[in-house]
């Protein structure tokens, strides 16, 4: 399965411009034949605790969106977006589409950044939410997370690949860079990261949107310097198998 990660320029509080921006990035993936296309972490808006600028419901214009450009492009789409739960606060959600637009997972942000006050918007998620996209097992998981590797470990030989978007600052940039191989190589499984770029309600975004094999080795990975950039990985579930066959370190987990 080829993956393109989108490591996109958010535009803050602006869905427009940043649906034309996604547009014109999905639009030069396709020379990459990709069979899916992630997107950062509240890719619409930015991480904007507006609410009242961010929260949509299911049939609203960033999950339409999504959908709409999974269908046009005939390709799976991963992105972000908030969603208005009608119990006073949001939920920082990632929604998966299939190719024919068809929603296969959504999943809520478990870890709600307190120390920049998402708790007191967001409502936090029930856990991870699996599904299956062309025989790849795949979940979601939102920035903050990725910091909780218990998130995933209950769900590990369920799981293939885990996509990780994010808005992850430049001042904690080597904690993304440390992170993502940590939890491929813990679980043995890819782990793609999609991170934004640019500058948004006063903190700057330095990418490092990456894809990493279950050994932990980089595949793709976007050069240094807050760029709008593609990234493209070919990623396959028999190799995770391979992996966890011939290394089964997983077996030998204590509860």
């Amino acid at each position: 399965m080829i993956i393109a990660a989108l490591q996109l320029d958010i535009t803050w509080e602006d869905k427009e411009a940043n649906y034309w921006r996604v547009q014109q990035l999905a639009k030069r993936s396709l020379s990459h034949k990709p069979d899916l296309i992630v997107l950062p972490e509240m890719f619409a808006t930015g991480f904007s605790m507006s609410t009242q600028v961010t929260a949509e419901p299911m049939d609203g214009p960033t999950p339409t969106f999504l959908r709409e450009l999974a269908r046009s492009h005939k390709v799976a789409v991963v992105g972000g977006f908030a969603l208005d739960t009608q119990r006073g606060k949001t939920q920082n959600c990632a929604l998966a589409v299939d190719p024919q637009g068809n929603d296969l997972a959504v999943y809520a942000k478990t870890h709600l950044f307190s120390f920049m006050g998402e708790d007191e918007h967001h409502e936090a998620g029930a856990g991870l939410v699996p599904f299956n996209l062309g025989g790849l097992r795949c979940a979601c998981i939102i920035c903050y997370d990725v910091r909780f590797p218990e998130l995933l470990r209950p769900h590990v030989e369920e799981l293939d690949a885990v996509f990780v978007m994010a808005s992850w600052p430049a001042q904690r940039q080597s904690h993304w860079d440390i992170l993502l191989p940590a939890r491929a190589v813990e679980n043995q499984l890819y782990v793609v990261g999609v991170n934004r770029v640019g500058h948004g309600k006063g903190l700057d975004y330095t990418g490092g949107t990456a894809v990493y094999h279950p050994l932990g080795h980089a595949l793709a990975r976007a050069g240094a310097g807050p760029q709008e950039t593609i990234i493209t990985a070919d990623i396959h579930a028999e190799e995770v198998a391979n992996v966890r066959k011939a290394m089964p370190f997983l077996d030998d987990r204590r509860f």
